[in-house]
């Protein structure tokens, strides 16, 4: 198949779908951190290439649920929060017949629709913790492939003991946290592949 891979930098899914023998390419603002097909750019410029699949990983930070009590605080963020959201119904509205949107719990469920699915990377062999949601078209929902239990000492491994996550304050964060799980990258091209 051909398939985008919309709003990311890393490669993880990109190249997971090109192991499978398929003709993937990223395509984000910033250049890719791997060899591989890339488009740097605006997503518009290549979205309406004849793509057979797009999973797409659009940016979270007006989105998220842990982020919107800002918007009532800091003049402009409530206007970004609603391009956000008018970038992901682009998205969503691609002709293209299977694509999938990924995002943390965020406000496209209240203000767009509800989520398909909401995976975890315990799910899929990593022992750690991040409620990821899926929107889905044409596509089934992602089966776990290696679901792990919780530590006895009672949280996983990227949490500190009252459940935060424990990656601490830098100028790359943002670029660690929103990196795809490797057993979710291949996951997602066994079964969607």
């Amino acid at each position: 198949m051909k398939i985008l891979i919309a709003c990311e930098h890393s490669g993880t899914v990109r190249d997971a779908f090109r192991a499978a023998g398929h003709d993937a390419m990223s395509c984000d603002l910033l250049p890719t951190e791997q060899p591989g097909p890339h488009h740097q750019g605006q997503v518009e410029d290549v979205l309406y290439q004849g793509w057979d699949m797009m999973i797409a990983h659009p940016p979270c930070t007006y989105l998220a649920v842990s982020g919107l009590h800002w918007n009532k605080r800091i003049p402009g963020r409530a206007e970004k929060t609603e391009a956000a959201l008018a970038f992901v119904r682009l998205l969503m509205d691609a002709p293209i017949d299977k694509i999938v949107i990924e995002n943390p719990v965020s406000c496209i469920s209240s203000r767009i629709r509800k989520p398909d699915q909401i995976i975890q990377p315990y799910m899929f062999g990593h022992p750690e913790s991040k409620k990821t949601c899926l929107w889905l078209k044409g596509l089934p929902l992602l089966r776990p492939t290696k679901v792990l239990e919780l530590p006895a000492r009672g949280y996983w491994n990227n949490q500190t003991p009252s459940g935060q996550n424990k990656i601490g304050p830098s100028p790359d964060r943002w670029k660690i946290r929103s990196k795809t799980y490797q057993g979710i990258a291949d996951a997602m091209a066994l079964q969607w592949g």
